[in-house]
């Protein structure tokens, strides 16, 4: 259905975390318009296993938990920003509880569990699929507000700037975006005072990730495109521990297993092999975990390494872990009994869009919270269960940031239709398709977990000469979902690239060959359209 331009007020592009906070703080002061890529629990909110961090132990503090931030980041986090979302997460925690968030409880308080780089137990969990719970108490309470549209099956194409009012500008000012309602194949023009993005990562970008098949850096792209800069987007975030299994893809096997005493072993040996590269053995941060894993295949020419829990308690670890532990027995693996195969994956994109405390970008009008942000909580790594607290905090920050400035946002001016006038159907879907499979497999040789530049600059190259493809085939056809995200993943691609080229020193997740050491000063990589 074709929306008329003056039916709502803001423009939300995600309906995860970020997004639907962001609404649930709007809805009482203006009418909010939620697009989703595909299903609205299609984003990541949903597949968060661990948890969310927040002080609520009587021997933590927020210094303890500002400090753990710090030090996973590797000096690269902005102190303010730490602290802000650190001392609004008890807050956080309470709004989701009001929402109907059944966390797990012992004796009457909430029951916290420990996870990797975290100095006390601070993650609050509903069992290991937290996640699922959260995103459908936030559909709940947004479904049941008058003033929020849910728009299921809309694909984001690009903002809509001062350059496509009636009277053209260029100024820069955000109205809205232009979407494909996947349905009718159809593309609208969505406008508000106010567009907030909450569009999630870029993981997809990666041959290997336990990120949702829509996490193809859309935000990122077209915030760029649109004049955004975009910061640390080397910083990409590889989980230790994804499941290996050639016909379930992506199935994570979440850091609380670990936490709660699961040791990484050679799969022929049987060797615990996390001690030699760090003390803090299993409980290190998960840069340092994935890249032992990596060694250890790439050394060993294995396909995989054990993660064993089987020495714990089985009542412990069966109640512990319900959801990966009925997953794992579908598949013929008691992991009360054997030892899991994992693999480390792309799981978080570290950088993304600049954004300030109120969560805004460089351009008026332009919000953005979540993992499409580069807010300065995560720097160089991100912290275990801080992901879903920063979309919590900055959806209310962008959200209370709007109301307060309404008057100054003003309405929007009149915007030209989206013009297909000069393009057909595309008849060569498998142009698309080879493309997006090319990406993503060099991607994961060249500007994987551990980098050099040699492979780095391969990568640039084929960046090059995909991006021109890519631009003409774009400029030939009409939009189509897949079109859309390749653009987007090519888009994000040369971005990580030229921030990985650019870093001269391995810092948190990134991690070169060429250059093994530690700068004196931890500086951010910002690029500037």
């Amino acid at each position: 259905m074709a929306l008329p331009n003056s039916d709502h007020d803001v423009i939300i592009i995600g309906s995860g975390a970020a997004g639907l906070t962001a609404a649930i703080t709007l809805a009482d002061h203006c009418r909010v318009l939620v697009l989703a890529k595909g299903e609205l629990t299609g984003g990541s909110t949903a597949w968060a296993q661990g948890g969310i961090a927040a002080v609520l132990d009587a021997g933590d503090t927020f210094e303890n938990h500002i400090e753990d931030t710090m030090v996973a980041g590797a000096g690269l986090n902005r102190r303010e920003t730490v602290e802000f979302v650190v001392e609004n997460a008890p807050h956080a925690i309470e709004r989701l509880i009001e929402m109907g968030v059944a966390f797990n409880k012992e004796e009457g308080a909430l029951h916290l569990t420990r996870e990797g780089g975290h100095s006390h137990r601070r993650i609050v969990h509903v069992d290991d699929a937290t996640g699922w719970a959260v995103q459908a108490a936030l559909l709940r309470t947004a479904e049941a507000h008058p003033n929020i549209t849910l728009l299921p099956g809309q694909a984001c194409i690009d903002l809509i700037t001062g350059r496509h009012e009636e009277r053209y500008s260029g100024s820069g000012r955000v109205w809205g975006v232009y979407a494909l309602d996947e349905a009718t194949g159809k593309v609208h023009a969505h406008v508000g005072r106010a567009t907030i993005l909450a569009s999630g990562g870029a993981g997809r970008v990666y041959q290997f990730s336990t990120a949702p098949r829509g996490a193809t850096g859309d935000g990122i792209a077209m915030a760029w495109r649109a004049g955004c800069r975009v910061s640390n987007m080397e910083m990409m975030q590889f989980h230790p521990t994804c499941l290996y299994n050639l016909e379930v893809k992506n199935f994570l096997i979440t850091e609380a297993v670990r936490g709660e005493g699961g040791i990484l072993k050679h799969p022929v040996t049987g060797h615990r092999y996390m001690p030699d590269y760090d003390p803090r053995a299993e409980l290190a941060p998960r840069d340092i975990v994935a890249r032992a894993n990596d060694d250890q295949i790439k050394r060993f020419g294995l396909d995989y390494v054990h993660l064993d829990i089987s020495d714990k308690d089985p009542d412990f670890v069966a109640g512990h872990f319900p959801n990966i532990y009925e997953k794992l027995l579908t598949l013929g693996i008691d992991m009360t009994k054997q030892p899991i195969p994992v693999v480390p994956a792309q799981h978080y994109t570290c950088g993304g869009v600049l954004i300030d405390l109120d969560g805004r970008t460089d351009l008026p009008g332009l919000y953005a919270a979540g993992e499409v942000t580069e807010s300065g909580l995560h720097g160089a790594n991100r912290l275990a269960s801080n992901s879903l607290l920063e979309c919590f905090v900055f959806g209310e920050a962008a959200a209370k940031h709007i109301v307060r400035h309404w008057d100054e946002l003003g309405a929007p001016p009149a915007i030209h239709p989206w013009d297909e006038s000069r393009v057909t159907d595309s008849d060569e879907e498998v142009v698309i398709k080879q493309n997006w499979t090319e990406i993503r497999r060099f991607m994961w040789n060249y500007v994987g977990i551990v980098r050099t530049t040699k492979r780095l600059e391969r990568a640039q190259h084929r960046i090059n000469m995909l991006s021109g493809e890519v631009g003409e085939y774009y400029g030939h056809f009409r939009v189509t979902t897949d079109l859309i995200e390749l653009r987007n993943l090519l888009q994000c691609a040369e971005l990580i690239v030229k921030s990985a080229l650019h870093r001269k020193e391995s810092r948190g997740l990134h991690y070169t060959l060429d250059y093994p050491e530690l700068a004196a000063e931890a500086v951010d990589t910002v690029l500037v359209p």
